[in-house]
């Protein structure tokens, strides 16, 4: 929003007027710090091993590189997130989907405090959660009622369209079957 925009002359009605706010200018979009060299490098490693089936060699290693850069850059900050990230979808690829639930979960908390609940990337983060939590076995699906419920209405508030949306699969998932 321009400065022009920001202060309009006495009267003017714009639409944040109907909307009871007032007018705030926009700030840029934080730009997510480069990936330094070595860690893409490992990142490439990882996924080619990852990619040929080498999952528990692939696991270790991001663990090692996990450690590394929580290490150098501690828990709020992208890097750590994009790396657990990786371990999530290593989780995934192993076949421990509910793993990589709780992995996804962990990410989603960390984007909501890094970046805020209404980031792109955060609603992302909690649509994958979402998406890969709805396709576990019933019996995995309902313990995981709790983590999920309570990140989706810490992250989100407790009536937004993913918490209604969440609850309603809860049911959903928690119904008696129909013979």
């Amino acid at each position: 929003m321009s400065e022009q925009d920001l202060y309009l002359p006495w009267g003017t009605v714009t639409p944040t007027f109907w909307e009871g706010g007032s007018p705030k200018p926009s700030l840029p979009a934080a730009e997510p710090p480069p990936v330094p060299e070595a860690v893409r490098q490992e990142l490439a490693a990882i996924a080619a091993a990852g990619a040929a089936g080498q999952l528990a060699e692939a696991s270790a290693s991001a663990h090692r590189l996990d450690a590394q850069i929580t290490a150098q850059h501690g828990e709020a900050h992208l890097h750590t997130i994009q790396m657990r990230e990786v371990r999530a979808h290593l989780a995934h690829l192993a076949g421990d989907h509910a793993g990589a639930v709780g992995w996804y979960l962990h990410t989603a908390r960390l984007r909501a405090t890094v970046q805020g609940g209404r980031h792109p990337d955060t609603a992302h983060a909690t649509k994958l959660v979402y998406s890969l939590w709805r396709t576990l076995p019933p019996a995995d699906a309902q313990r995981l009622v709790p983590e999920v419920l309570a990140a989706f209405t810490e992250i989100h508030g407790a009536d937004s369209p993913a918490v209604i949306r969440t609850r309603r699969q809860i049911a959903l998932l928690t119904a008696p079957a129909s013979t």
